[in-house]
């Protein structure tokens, strides 16, 4: 094999394991973004939980007189 014809196959593995490199960090990254997705999403729901308890407790409590009086 010539010089040349070596130094083609050598760049051709070179791209060709950069590309399975580039397709792994792709799948990895829409996991993460399904994740990150999935995490916002838990998150307004608690954050709409939140809220929701908080405007019920805003009411003051009844002025009752505790039991032991």
């Amino acid at each position: 094999m010539s010089d040349e014809q070596s130094r083609l196959t050598k760049l051709e593995e070179i791209i060709a394991h950069q590309a399975k490199t580039i397709e792994e960090l792709s799948d990895q990254l829409a996991e993460q973004w399904r994740v990150v997705e999935q995490t916002r999403a838990k998150l307004d729901r608690l954050t709409e939980r939140f809220l929701t308890m908080e405007g019920e407790n805003l009411e003051a409590p009844a002025n009752t007189r505790p039991p032991h009086y």
